[in-house]
């Protein structure tokens, strides 16, 4: 895919930055990435594992949905939604993980736009 057609914008990374990658080592540790090319193979397999996952925590949250629905399904159907949905939520949150680590930081004076009131808040 090249850069045109490509849905998630690409932010230049410090050259010292450790990008979290989306799969971890056979014994569960997590596995970085050091890199300031947003482009290199190994960037761009991330980026694609990523989106599947993300994808997949779409569909997997619908049919946990459905099966929630389903005022006649049993244990096991239940368990296994359960199963799939953690599964779904570790992969999501890793990614969200991923990404908020190569976003920039918000600039000390910079006007976010408008607050909410401090009732919003309870």
């Amino acid at each position: 895919m090249n850069q045109d057609n490509d849905p998630m914008p690409r932010l230049p990374l410090p050259a010292d930055s450790l990008r979290l990658l989306p799969w971890a080592t056979p014994d569960g540790k997590p596995c970085f990435l050091r890199t300031d090319d947003t482009t290199s193979v190994l960037s761009r397999l991330a980026d694609l594992l990523e989106t599947a996952q993300t994808t997949s925590g779409t569909e997997v949250l619908a049919g946990a949905k459905a099966v929630l629905a389903d005022r006649t399904a049993g244990s096991r159907e239940l368990r296994f939604a359960l199963v799939r949905m953690t599964e779904a939520l570790a992969d999501v949150l890793r990614v969200a993980e991923s990404r908020a680590g190569r976003l920039p930081p918000p600039a000390p004076d910079r006007n976010d736009g408008p607050r909410l009131p401090a009732e919003a808040f309870g």
